[in-house]
């Protein structure tokens, strides 16, 4: 059994930067996804795809920023446990036990929950015939964009994803963004960029379709899109990207006694803790009046619950507030001699 102060359940980079938070007052913490590298939806959905809303960081990609936040946590020496879930948890005094399905076991004062949305696949298309082309020329997420530089695109939907996708591969691709309304669920500024791009001719964008049909034998060569009036129109296309967001399963997080609502994890906004004293949820998961599901915000939910750890973890211990600049733990994790 592994003892430890915090197990962080999530390895994106809410419970990247929560661990680096853990580390800087002195706690240790074990790691544990169930995908088999870290950076949570970053890596899994959108490696490639630029982020605009990190601060000081004008624009980093999904891979980039885990890259960043791994290499940040380094001096810490926290273990990742990849490959697995956390599957039952249970009370041993003033701690928590964890078992994985690996049958891992780890003994806990605090557990953070930062596993965004849970165990999470992609909203396909309704037309069969996409299946035998799926993860070759039919794709949900992106991890290459080089892929399709000089090739015809056809992206569905009509959130930050498919704008954001629409807008990044018109510089190279031809793109066609179709959506079944009028209304995009998007960022105002997107769907501002992604109507001049349209008049500028470096997007075709056509609202009120749905895909109806698509053709090819051993490779996709074309679709047909159905406006809400039943007239059809064809293209030929080498790309078709779907972005209709994620089916959520929270899996075994139900049965660990948090009242969970509509598929979120209400906590106060003092340390981010849930109803189960000791346990903690920071990012997608967690719920709040006025939450915002930004990177930004989670980093902010990490730092909060990292210090609500430390009254479980050294109960006798008072939590003295330190820039990290000045705090004595990281400089000497980092190798500082003044």
């Amino acid at each position: 059994m592994i003892k430890t102060d915090v197990v962080i359940i999530g390895a994106g980079p809410t419970g990247l930067f929560c661990a680096h938070q853990l580390g800087v007052i002195g706690l240790k913490c074990e790691i544990i996804d169930n995908l088999n590298k870290a950076g949570g939806q970053c890596i899994e959905l959108y490696p490639d795809k630029p982020i605009y809303d990190i601060p000081a960081i004008p624009e980093c990609t999904g891979e980039e920023l885990t890259k960043g936040l791994l290499k940040q946590i380094e001096p810490f020496n926290f273990k990742i446990h990849l490959n697995q879930r956390v599957e039952k948890l249970s009370k041993e005094g003033n701690n928590w036990k964890i078992t994985t399905s690996n049958k891992n076991e780890f003994l806990s004062s605090s557990i953070i929950i930062a596993g965004g949305v849970g165990s999470f696949e992609p909203r396909k298309f309704t037309v069969k015939e996409c299946e035998k082309f799926e993860n070759n020329s039919v794709l949900y997420s992106i991890k290459d964009k080089s892929i399709f530089k000089e090739k015809t695109v056809s992206i569905f939907g009509g959130g930050d994803s498919a704008l954001d996708w629409a807008i990044e591969l018109s510089k190279n691709s031809k793109v066609i963004l179709v959506h079944r309304r009028d209304e995009f669920r998007g960022a105002s500024s997107s769907v501002d960029k992604v109507k001049k791009l349209e008049k500028e001719n470096k997007i075709e964008l056509f609202t009120k379709h749905q895909l109806s049909k698509i053709s090819g034998d051993s490779k996709l060569e074309g679709i047909e899109i159905k406006h809400d009036d039943d007239t059809v129109k064809s293209f030929k296309t080498d790309y078709l990207l779907g972005f209709f967001g994620l089916i959520m399963q929270l899996g075994p997080i139900l049965d660990w006694g948090l009242n969970v609502d509509k598929k979120t994890i209400p906590v106060n906004t003092e340390n981010f803790e849930t109803n189960q004293k000791g346990i903690f949820a920071i990012g997608d998961i967690c719920s709040y009046p006025g939450k915002l599901k930004l990177i930004l915000s989670g980093f902010h939910e990490g730092a909060l619950a990292a210090r609500g750890c430390f009254k479980y973890a050294r109960p006798d211990e008072k939590l003295r507030f330190e820039f990290t600049t000045t705090s004595k733990a990281i400089r000497e994790r980092l190798g500082k001699s003044n």
